[in-house]
């Protein structure tokens, strides 16, 4: 179970996921395999009908940013994001890791009509980002690590803005209102299950609060997908929703399975695209853009709006980090993976052979910032092992 939460584990399958469904849609399977992810999975009498891809990427994602959503929670009440002046740093260099990417996409695209896909190179692994710190940076100091975790999770909590506000269209406000009411008794049920309210003190028995939860969960996604919203914003109202102390116990028991089975098959099932047999010049500008802002632009704008904070929100109680940490932490921004491949089937819904080239730019973008953050995460490291055995300055 320990190597299932290992960042360096989960990094590992969702890059081995993506090969392989990339890998697989360009072989003699590949057609087959790309029907199989379009079959229409209808659940009848409910409103609901997938397809294999969307029960993927609309569903079990979901899983994931209720995950998101916790840990969110977590740092904005108890971590380090409780007070404006620990956000300061992270925030800032989010800010600077979403402007300067979209701003680099945007002179690619702008005038090819495919300027709506701004988002998708604004993204960060948290789980892909945080598992290359752990392979490579085992000498850095837990302070760039925190740094990093607070910087995705707010970078990820700005495209949920993003998906709730930009890829919403025709709401349904019914459908929407019993979302609201479905998750507002989930989290209500959740106070239950403080380990301290009263229902937990008379020993009285926890599976019908968990089944009722379940059950309003299940609800809460379902409104939300039919009210025409996306469906993983579900996730993401339930893990705010759900009381802190049970919603660290469920995140606990999730985290193992968006871990090993929601994450790779999402990776798997979106990187499954046939490579354009176009040349270079017939790309569109949509794929450049894609390519070059994630790398250079996360990369550039997260150091440069970084290093801007660390001027003025340096905080007495714990070391300053340095220029070269906050670079360190741009380059691993550039990794952006899941929630971009998510943002590139939103931002291209309408045209196939712009989301296939999206999705080529992201896992070669995506890359490249691997690359990049390996040899800069490790070259950091040594420099704190030398640091540590006292042949170097801190």
């Amino acid at each position: 179970m320990t190597l299932i939460r290992s960042e360096r584990f989960s990094a590992g399958l969702l890059l081995a996921a993506a090969v392989v469904g990339l890998v697989l849609a360009n072989t003699a399977i590949g057609p087959g395999m790309l029907d199989a992810l379009h079959t229409q999975l209808p659940i009848p009498g409910t409103g609901l009908d997938l397809s294999v891809s969307h029960w993927i990427s609309d569903g079990l994602l979901a899983m994931f940013f209720f995950i998101v959503a916790v840990e969110l929670k977590r740092e904005l009440v108890v971590g380090d994001l409780n007070s404006p002046g620990k956000a300061a740093l992270p925030a800032i260099a989010a800010l600077g890791g979403v402007i300067v990417p979209a701003g680099i996409f945007l002179l690619f695209a702008t005038g090819s009509g495919y300027e709506g896909g701004w988002p998708v190179p604004t993204a960060t692994d948290i789980a892909f980002a945080l598992g290359v710190l752990a392979v490579f940076g085992r000498s850095i100091p837990n302070r760039v690590r925190v740094f990093l975790l607070a910087l995705a999770v707010l970078d990820d909590l700005v495209a949920i803005l993003i998906i709730a506000f930009f890829f919403t269209q025709d709401v349904q406000l019914p459908f929407l209102g019993f979302a609201v009411v479905a998750a507002t008794g989930f989290g209500l049920l959740s106070r239950l299950l403080k380990p301290r309210s009263a229902w937990i003190l008379a020993r009285r028995p926890q599976w019908p609060i968990i089944t009722a939860m379940v059950v309003l969960a299940a609800l809460a996604w379902a409104f939300t997908y039919l009210s025409g919203v996306h469906a993983t914003i579900a996730g993401v109202v339930l893990g705010l929703v759900i009381a802190r102390r049970p919603g660290g116990r469920v995140m606990h028991i999730l985290e193992p399975y968006s871990n090993t089975i929601v994450l790779p098959l999402f990776a798997l099932a979106a990187a499954a695209v046939a490579i354009p047999t176009v040349g270079l010049g017939e790309l569109s500008p949509a794929f450049w853009g894609i390519l070059v802002a994630l790398p250079v632009g996360k990369f550039v704008g997260i150091t440069l709006a970084g290093s801007l904070a660390a001027l003025i929100a340096t905080r007495r109680d714990r070391p300053a980090l340095r220029l070269a940490d906050v670079a360190v932490v741009g380059a691993l921004g550039g990794i952006g993976f899941t929630v971009s491949l998510l943002m590139n089937e939103l931002a291209f819904a309408r045209s196939h052979e712009v989301t296939d080239e999206g999705t080529l730019a992201v896992l070669l973008g995506s890359g490249i910032s691997i690359v990049f953050a390996a040899i800069a995460v490790t070259l950091r490291s040594r420099h704190y092992a030398a640091a540590a055995r006292g042949s170097a300055p801190d």
